[in-house]
């Protein structure tokens, strides 16, 4: 079947290799696709990625470095699903990755591995594992969810599919296993179905299944589906079949019936089977699609056969649905994308024609909307509606493919059947059932609401617009507008009936909507004749349309003087004012004409007529302000006040304003400075606020000018408009300016008012100096007060002094500055010196007591009287700051002025310091039991009173000291006044360990006595442990180890309290070893109390071993002693001799490790012995080796046998039995029960060429490996080789093989060499093995061997082929095709191009599908390689097109001859001007004729114009001329003008022809006249349509006296000819009789047109007469209703029309100057005929 007449069309839609997919990753595991919009390949070399493929852009792919196990496109966007192996578990991490927003969705550890997963939904993943099913949503947090574990019949299955149903209550798993044995080739498949409402699961045989919806007539509800595909071999027959069966039945409603069919496989296809199924949802067809690449498509609701095709010679191993075309995707192994979709055009043809099934086709057509049953469903139709059967006709036509039978003939068919008593009409019916179908077209739409309007349900046709059932039109809006004005204009917007539209927001008065509506739809209306139609009726709403058009995007549609003109002409004029100073707004230069007009606006209306007069004139907007100053002054005002004409003469209107009193705009128009200052004095005329903006407007030199002017005129009148200007304008005055011209007028009332404003944002001292300065002078006490009080930016000296001097009777002012700044003693000196006593007591007690202190110094100073300022300070008690005012006292020497005031505190319980310190002060002072007070006092501070107390009494400052712990001063005053004794006692009763280290540290030169009244008094007198320990730490501490030795045998040896005391006695001895070890013996034997073993640590620390060694042996620390021996004093002997005495096993183990390590192994060991230690058997172990000491080794390993059981213990014992060659020995241990590890051992012995002891260990554990290798070593290959047959390891065989070869022995080779190359990471390495020495035949007749073992591979084969490559070419043709589908083609190609084998090469090309190189090869290698019928082969499947023009240059230089065979081989895959080209240039284009001439019918320029050359060289004008009309694409006017002066007039007619087509019509005729050929010339001049040509002809006949031309030319050229040309040349030249059959032509033609219209114009007054009567009837129908309402009054005659109450007719145009008069409605007099 031709591939344009198939039913399913296949389309390569891309291949993988093209966008850099590699070959090896084009596999089921690697690739993936989801859906039509996506492809994901996983690649891993030459590093690990994924590429993503989107099938809108496929030849640009996203590669991104990525390591997965698996990756998925989601089916809608892109989101991307990876999934990876856990290193070292059998858990997957699952990730979701969102590629756009670069961001990770979700992640999830799965508990066990997935081996196949899939989206089901784009928002959901199906999961499968070896024992569950999961589902997995890509939103919220949500986990994993098992839906199911697998069944039984999925157990070591591969998963290949997993789907859902589309309402997700239905899940299908299908798997592949390996066949039944009968039959093993054919793969088994099984599915799980599942239902998730029901919890169970139905297991079932099948390859490939699918889900589908479809709705079963008299159902409303879709039906879920299921169809699967299954192969299966039973009994010896193989039974293939297709199920579809409905899912889920709902009860009491039509169901599916299930339906069953065969699935034919071709012969030699009994192997394939199904792999995948898609189902069309456009179609409702179901692709089945098998392994090998067969196609079946079958009806889903009938399960026919529709058809069946291999569409890919390549294994298919995915596919994916194409649901946009209703097909679907498939990818095969080579990496073809192949998109197979359905043929429209003859799907429906082939199943009505090949298949004779006219149901199915007219059903599937309905369906799916395609042609080609339009015959058979009108006859359907046709024969309904004869049998009556209204509904099923209706239900055909509603369902009818692409509409054929819903036109208005249809429903004029059910209007003429006559409507049945008590039934529903057949019309109605058809409608019906249209409207459940879908929507109505136009017509349709438009009858069904004509029907619907006649009986007034208009609420029908809201429902059916709003569920979109109706098709919008024009129409439809036009007849709903009779019922329903909202409706209809929906109806309007949806058919875009724009001017429709328009009008109706016009009526409805929703203005902004137009211009919203236009520019949304592309639409300009006639906005001139829209604003005339709204200022009719709505005057205002014309202003706002006016403004939106004004401020639309490109300007106003309509000139402003136009919309201006429009307004006036009606005299509205409001309306056109606020229209105007909307639009004026800009101020533009060009507005200077309509700022006239809003002066005409101003005025009365007839003013108006003398404005537009001035209009004309120049500088109108000056002469409209002049007439409004002159007449209407506050109109001028008003336009003048809104800024809105700035193109006028200033000047001039500036003197018109100050004439008529409108001085603030005389001001603003004025330039001149002297101008200003005359008018601006007349400040009671203008508003002050105006006359300060105007300020604003001036410069500040002209400014200051003004100003002082209007205060030289009135001061007082003039100078709050001068401070409300300052306030304004400081800034571009400068503060400074203004401040000296208020000083000018010496107007401080005016400088205090303009600062008050300022001061707040300046920070100016000298400001804020000024405005206080001149709020005093004014009398502002109060803001003085304030301003000094909050203000921290005026100079407070300067103001100080301005104060003082000012002597303000309120003193507050002064105070704040004083008490802010620190001039108390200023401010107290001034108020005692002006006798302002209570400001003191008010400032002392009120202000800030704090600062009483000060006050009360100063008052000292002044010599106030005592009682004033113990009063003053009685008076604030508890307030008084007490430590300043001691301190002010004290200077003073007056502190005991302060008795009454302190002891006062003390008596209300005052716990301060400060007023004990003072308290304290005077007591010492007045020598009152000073000792009593510093020792029971707690609240005074040790330092200062003791500091009070050092010059006075140092015992005093001592008690002081010590009662506050005041050490360093304390040390201080006893060192100053040598009272030692008193620091000894102090510092030991203390313990304060820094106090020590300050006390005796080297440089205090008083360390001496102190150490000795620390000896003599302290220490003796101390009853307190902790004090004694604190004074020897601290000693330690000094490091004075001599006079703390002299300390402690003062205390220790000498019988005192701590005589006994551990601690000391320690200490007694580590201070010796540390200061005198010569005592430390004498120590050891004198004292018992010590601690033995720490100080024996440390005695062996400061190398006193001797006496170590005495301390433990004294304590019985036998170890210890002997390691002292060992290791400090290193005597050996004495250690021995130590040992013998003690005897104690722990003792001989430390003396044997010291043998042991002194390399005395023997007595070491015996040593060990007699510790009966068997701890240190792994270095004893590694000595005894190292030392070669086995024999003792074997006695000291059995005694370490008898106390534990360890695999080293006894695995040496072994070794060391082999290494003194007691085999026998070995052979009686293994035996006995041992723990041994007797594989360690054995490989251990082997290493070291033991190798009979090895063979022993290695027979007893059956390691035949071992043994095998250890037998080679011995030269046994017999035993060797039944060893490694044990073995059964390839290893084994390996090195026995390879032992036997070196040794010559080939024969036990093989037998080797069989067992190995089986294996095919093995074969490669025996093969180098034999070639590198050089047993070439050896090696083949292995591998020949090798051919029939049963598990003989690929690797064999190819292994085999190479070997014949390189040593027995002869037999590798045989061999290649004798096993060509078992070679690794690949290798073996390079192992022939290496030999240079090339015809073997070829065949090797040919079968991988590598044609380009094939081709190449054949090319390049022709004399070995080339063969004719097996290049067309190869080169016809090439992809590389080059190769095609390379082949035609090769074939060209070799084989000229059957160079055609060849093009036309090629002929679809060439450029065939490329071939042209070629030919041309090698001069041989007539050689390749032939096959130009069949591609001619491309119609290419080149092949065109070759052809045509050769047939002008031939003179073949029959060909030419066939060319030329044929194909038309070659240069016409070049080849035309090559043989136009041909020898053969044929050529020359050819020429003709050709003008003639390209227009050149006078060439054309006169070449032809040239040749006398006067029918071609008569038939060029009729096809050219030009007047001219064909009269130039009728002259040229009529000059060469040819009469018969001449009639014959009338008539071939009788549309062209004009009848008064053709009668005057005919008249002229007498030629009447040949022009008479012209003209009898001519006049039946026009009489027949006069005819024509006369009929035509009569019928259109019938219309037109009929219309009329119409619209009298429904005029009438309407006056019934008009009668009841009252008489309307007659309307007001419009201006500018005759006063009568109608409207006359229209006025001529005769009034217009220079227009000639002419009729009403414009129609010029019409003459009579």
């Amino acid at each position: 079947m031709a591939a344009a007449n198939a039913p399913i069309t296949m389309k390569e839609v891309l291949t993988l290799p093209s966008v850099g997919i590699n070959q090896q990753f084009i596999t089921f595991t690697n690739v993936t696709m989801e859906s039509d919009k996506y492809i994901c390949v996983r690649e891993t070399a030459p590093q690990n990625s994924v590429v993503i493929i989107d099938m809108n852009m496929p030849m640009q792919p996203l590669r991104r470095p990525i390591t997965a196990d698996s990756a998925l496109m989601n089916p809608n966007s892109r989101i991307l699903a990876l999934k990876a192996q856990v290193p070292g578990t059998t858990q997957d991490h699952l990730q979701i990755f969102n590629i756009e927003a670069k961001a990770k969705l979700k992640s999830h550890q799965m508990p066990e591995q997935v081996v196949f997963w899939k989206w089901i939904t784009p928002k959901m993943l199906g999961l499968v594992t070896q024992t569950s099913v999961y589902h997995w949503s890509i939103e919220g947090d949500t986990e994993p969810v098992k839906m199911f574990d697998r069944t039984a019949n999925l157990a070591n299955n591969q998963i290949i599919n997993y789907k859902c149903s589309p309402n997700e209550k239905w899940l299908v798993l299908i798997g592949i296993a390996p066949g039944s044995p009968e039959r093993q080739q054919l793969v088994k498949g099984n599915m799980q179905l599942f239902s998730v409402d029901q919890q169970r699961s139905q297991a079932l045989e099948a390859h490939a299944a699918s889900f589908a919806q479809f709705k079963v007539p008299g159902n409303e509800n879709p039906s879920i589906l299921i169809s699967f595909a299954s192969k299966s071999f039973n009994a010896g027959q193989i039974t293939s079949k297709l199920h579809v069966i409905e899912l889920g039945a709902q009860p009491g409603k039509p169901s599916f019936t299930k339906k069953q069919a065969d699935l034919f496989f071709p012969p030699d296809f009994a192997d394939d089977f199904p792999v995948a199924m898609q189902v069309s949802h456009k179609f409702n067809l179901i692709y089945v699609i098998t392994k090998l690449g067969l196609l079946f498509v079958y009806d889903l609701e009938t399960a026919s056969a529709i058809y069946r095709n291999r569409i890919s010679p390549d294994p298919i191993f995915l596919t994916s649905e194409a649901s946009s075309v209703g097909g679907f995707y498939a990818i095969n192994r080579r990496g073809q994308v192949l998109l197979a979709t359905v043929n429209e055009a003859t799907i429906i043809p082939f199943i009505s024609g090949q298949l004779n099934n006219l149901e199915l086709a007219v059903n599937l057509a309905k369906r799916g909307n395609l042609p080609g049953a339009e015959n058979l469903v009108v006859q359907r139709f046709q024969e309904l509606f004869a049998q009556t059967k209204y509904k099923e006709a209706a239900e055909l036509a509603a369902e009818s493919p692409q509409g054929i039978l819903r036109t208005p003939d249809t429903v004029a068919k059910f209007q003429s059947v006559p409507v049945q008593a008590g039934q529903t009409p057949p019309l109605l019916q058809y409608f019906g059932t249209l409207l459940t179908r879908g929507k109505l077209n136009s017509y349709e739409s438009l009858e069904l609401s004509r029907l619907v309007v006649n009986q007034n349900k208009k609420n029908l046709l809201e429902n059916w617009l709003a569920e979109d059932k109706l098709e919008c039109s024009e129409e439809l809006g036009d007849l709903v507008k009779t019922v329903d004005n909202d409706l209809a204009l929906k109806i309007y917007i949806k058919a875009r009936a724009t001017p429709k539209v328009v009008a109706a927001f016009a009526e409805r008065r929703e203005f902004d909507k137009i211009l919203i509506y236009s520019k949304q739809v592309g639409y300009t209306p006639d906005y001139l004749f829209l604003l005339q139609t709204i200022l009719r009726t709505d005057p205002q709403g014309a202003v706002n349309f006016a403004l939106m058009m004004s401020q639309m995007e490109g300007g106003c549609p309509v000139d402003y003087n136009t919309i201006t003109d429009l307004f006036l002409q009606r005299n509205l004029i409001r309306e056109a004012t606020a229209f105007l100073l909307d639009v004026l707004k800009p101020n533009l230069p060009e507005h200077a004409f309509l700022q006239t007009k809003v002066e005409n606006c101003c005025h009365f209306v007839s003013f108006r007529l003398f404005l537009i007069h001035l209009l004309s004139l120049n500088h109108l907007s000056t002469q409209v302000l002049e007439i409004n100053l002159v007449t209407f002054p506050n109109v001028a005002d008003a336009i003048l006040a809104n800024g809105m004409f700035s193109h006028y003469d200033r000047p001039r209107v500036a003197q018109l304003c100050e004439k008529a009193g409108l001085y603030i705009q005389s001001l603003k128009h004025y330039s001149e400075l002297p101008d200003i200052k005359r008018v601006i004095v007349n400040t009671h005329a203008i508003e002050p606020q105006a006359l300060v903006e105007f300020f604003g407007t001036l410069s500040s030199d002209w400014a200051m000018e003004c100003m002082k002017d209007l205060l030289l005129v009135n001061l007082r009148g003039n100078l709050q408009i001068i401070v409300q200007a300052c306030k304004e304008y400081c800034e571009q005055l400068g503060v400074d300016a203004c401040i000296k011209l208020f000083e000018q007028f010496k107007s401080y009332e005016g400088l205090y008012f303009f600062l008050g404003s300022y001061l707040s944002m300046s920070e100016d001292p000298e400001i804020h100096f000024k405005y206080i300065e001149a709020a005093a002078k004014t009398g502002q006490i109060k803001e003085v007060e304030r301003v000094t009080r909050e203000s921290n930016f005026y100079d407070a000296e300067k103001t100080k002094n301005f104060l003082m001097e000012a002597k303000l009777p309120d003193a507050r002012p002064l105070i704040n500055v004083c008490d802010r700044f620190g001039f108390v003693p200023d401010l107290t000196h001034y108020l005692y010196t002006n006798n302002m006593l209570r400001y003191i007591e008010g400032y002392v007690q009120k202000v800030n007591p704090a600062n009483a202190p000060l006050v009360v110094g100063q008052l000292l100073d002044d010599e106030c009287p005592e009682d004033f300022i113990k009063g003053l300070i009685l008076s604030v008690r508890s307030l008084l700051p007490v430590e300043p005012l001691v301190e002010e006292c004290e200077k003073r020497n007056r502190l005991r002025l302060l008795t009454q005031f302190l002891e006062h505190l003390v008596s209300e319980g005052s716990q301060d310091v400060h007023v004990h310190n003072a308290l304290g002060k005077i007591i010492i002072d007045s020598n009152n039991n000073p000792e009593h007070f510093l020792t029971t006092n707690p609240y005074y501070d040790s330092k200062v009173v003791g500091k009070y107390c050092e010059k006075r009494d140092p015992t005093l400052a001592v008690v002081a000291y010590r009662r506050g712990q005041c050490d360093e001063e304390l040390i201080n005053v006893t060192n100053k006044n040598s009272l030692f004794k008193l620091q000894a006692r102090y510092v030991v009763e203390r313990m304060d360990g820094d106090l020590w280290d300050k006390v005796l540290e080297e440089n205090n030169e008083y360390r001496r006595q102190l150490i000795d009244q620390v000896v003599s008094t302290a220490l003796p007198e101390s009853k307190s442990p902790e004090q004694v320990s604190a004074a020897v730490k601290a000693f330690m501490t000094a490091d004075l180890p001599h006079e703390l030795i002299e300390l402690l045998e003062k205390i220790v040896l000498q019988n005192s309290a701590f005589s006994g005391n551990f601690n000391l006695q320690n200490l007694l001895i580590l201070t010796a070893i540390k200061a005198d070890p010569s005592r430390v013996m004498d120590y050891i034997n004198r004292l018992d109390n010590f601690d033995g073993p720490a100080v024996g640590e440390v005695a062996v620390e400061a190398q006193l071993y001797e006496e170590a060694f005495a301390i433990f042996k004294k304590f019985n620390l036998n170890v210890q002693a002997v390691n002292v021996l060992l290791d400090n004093v290193k005597s050996i002997e004495r250690a021995v001799e130590f040992a013998f005495r003690v005897e104690e096993d722990s003792v001989w183990s430390q003396v044997a490790k010291a043998q042991l390590r002194e390399g005395l192994v023997s007595d070491a060991i015996e040593s060990f012995i007699r510790a009966d230690d068997a701890t240190h058997f792994l270095e004893v172990i590694r000595v005894s080796e190292d030392t070669d000491v086995y024999d003792d080794l074997v006695k000291y390993l059995l005694m370490v046998r008898q106390k534990v059981k360890e695999p080293k213990v006894d695995s040496e014992l072994i070794y060391a039995y082999a290494k003194i060659d007691r085999l026998g020995e070995i052979e009686e241990f293994i035996l006995m029960p041992n723990v041994a590890n007797l594989q360690n051992v054995g490989d251990r012995l082997y290493d070291e060429a033991l190798y009979e002891a090895a063979k022993i260990i290695y027979a007893f554990i059956s390691n035949w490996g071992k043994l095998a290798v250890t037998l080679v070593k011995l030269q046994q290959f017999q035993g060797a080789v039944d060893a490694a047959r044990k073995a059964n390891s390839a290893k084994t065989w390996k090195e026995v093989c390879f032992a036997c070869v070196d040794a010559e022995e080939f024969r036990l080779a093989q037998i080797c060499g069989l067992n190995i190359i089986i294996q095919v990471d093995d074969l490669e390495e025996v093969s180098e093995y034999y070639q590198n020495r050089g047993c070439f035949n050896e090696l083949i007749s292995l591998m020949e061997s090798g051919l029939g073992l049963e598990r003989a591979h690929m690797g064999i084969f190819t292994e085999l082929g190479v070997l014949y490559a390189r040593y027995r070419y002869e037999k590798l043709m045989e061999h290649i095709k004798l096993f060509s589908t078992r070679l690794n083609i690949p290798k073996l190609i390079r192992a022939c191009d290496e030999q240079q084998h090339w015809q073997e090469l070829t065949y090797l090309y040919i079968q991988y599908d590598e044609f380009d190189n094939a081709a190449t090869t054949v090319m390049n290698h022709s004399p070995e390689a080339w063969e004719h019928m097996q290049f067309k082969d190869i080169v016809a499947k090439v992809a590389n097109v080059e190769l095609y023009y390379k082949a035609v240059h090769f074939y060209l230089q070799e084989h000229p001859d059957i160079i055609n065979d060849l093009l036309n081989v090629l002929a679809l895959r060439l450029d065939h001007t490329r071939v042209v080209d070629i030919m041309r240039k090698a001069g041989h284009l007539k050689l390749i004729k032939p096959y130009m001439i069949a591609v001619q019918s491309n119609n290419v320029s080149a092949v065109n114009e070759a052809l045509n050359e050769i047939y002008v060289e031939e003179e073949d004008y029959d060909r030419l001329r066939e060319s030329i009309d044929l194909h038309d694409s070659f240069d016409q006017i070049g080849l035309a003008q090559k043989i136009e002066k041909h020898e053969l007039v044929e050529m020359r007619r050819v020429a003709a022809y050709i003008y003639k087509k390209a227009g050149r019509w006078k060439q054309s005729i006169a070449l032809s006249k040239k040749d006398n050929m006067y029918k071609d010339c008569m038939e060029t001049a009729s096809q050219s349509g030009e007047h001219e040509l064909a009269e130039q002809l009728l002259v040229y006949f009529i000059e060469q006296g040819k009469k018969e031309c001449f009639a014959t030319c009338l008539f071939v050229c009788y549309d062209l000819i004009r009848p008064d040309v053709a009668l005057e040349l005919a008249w002229i030249n007498n030629m009447m009789d040949f022009a008479f059959p012209y003209l009898l032509q001519f006049i039946r033609e026009y009489s027949g047109k006069v005819d024509e219209l006369i009929k035509d114009k009569i019928e259109a007054q019938k219309e037109v007469k009929a219309k009329e009567q119409e619209e009298k009837e429904v005029m009438s129908q309407q006056n019934m209703y008009a009668q009841l309402l009252p008489l309307a009054l007659p309307a007001p005659p419009m201006p500018g029309m005759g006063g009568g109450g109608g409207y006359g007719p229209p006025p001529t145009m005769g009034g217009m100057p220079g227009m000639p008069p002419m009729p009403a409605y414009g129609m010029p007099p019409m003459g009579g005929y």
